[in-house]
C-alpha cells in the first residue's frame, strides 16, 4: 500500500498497513519512486507509469514469499495513490482485490482543475506558463518547484483538496523524509 502524494510511508500507508496486519493481513507499506526513501529524481513528482509500476514491483516481491499466497494478493492505495492502485490492478492480473482511499485523480485535477474548475483557455495559460518556466529552468540549469505561496496567503477560505495537500506538512503528521517537508 502507498500513499498519500507526498506523504512517506511512516505517515499515511504504514497506519494502514498496521491496522491490516493487526486483522490478520501479511502487509507491507512503501515509498513509490521519487519520494520518501525510494530512490529517483526529480523528487516530489509523479509519473503514472512509473507510480503504477510500482505496485506491481510489490506484488513481484510478495509472489515471492513463502508466507504468501499469491492467488489472494491485493493492493491499497490512499489518495493519488488510488488512482496508480487501479492502473496497476487493470494490468497486473496477480492483483485479485484492490481498495483506493480517498481517491484522488491526480491527472484529471492536473489537467482540468479541482472539479473541472477550468475552461479551454484557462487550461491553455498554464500549458504556457508550464512551458515558460521549463525554459527558465532548462536555460538556468536548475529545477524549480511551483509557487503554491500565493494560494496559502489568500484571505479566501481555501478548498477541502488544499487544506488536505497541506495536512502531512503540519504537526503531528509532519515527517523528515517526506518530500513535502523540504
Amino acid at each position: 500500500m502507498a500513499g498519500p502524494f507526498g506523504v512517506v510511508k511512516e505517515q499515511a500507508s504504514g497506519l494502514y498497513a498496521q491496522e491490516m496486519a493487526s486483522r490478520g493481513f501479511l502487509a507491507i507499506a512503501f515509498d513509490p519512486s521519487y519520494t520518501g526513501e525510494s530512490g529517483g529524481e526529480v523528487r516530489d513528482t509523479a509519473d503514472p507509469a512509473i507510480n503504477s509500476e510500482d505496485f506491481s514491483a510489490a506484488v513481484d516481491y510478495l509472489s515471492c514469499r513463502d508466507d504468501v499466497d499469491p492467488e489472494r494478493i491485493g493492493i491499497i492505495g490512499i489518495c493519488g495513490w488510488g488512482g496508480f492502485a487501479l492502473n496497476a490492478a487493470a494490468m497486473d492480473t496477480r492483483i485479485k482485490a484492490t481498495v483506493t482511499s480517498t481517491m484522488y485523480d491526480m491527472t484529471r485535477v492536473s489537467a482540468y482543475g479541482y472539479h473541472d474548475s477550468t475552461d479551454e483557455d484557462a487550461r491553455y495559460g498554464m500549458r504556457r506558463q508550464l512551458a515558460a518556466a521549463r525554459t527558465a529552468d532548462y536555460a538556468s540549469a536548475a529545477y524549480s518547484k511551483p509557487d503554491m505561496s500565493a494560494a496559502a496567503q489568500s484571505d479566501e477560505e481555501p478548498p477541502q483538496f488544499l487544506k488536505d495537500y497541506t495536512w502531512p506538512t503540519t504537526p503531528p503528521a509532519w515527517d523528515a523524509r517526506s518530500t513535502r517537508a523540504r
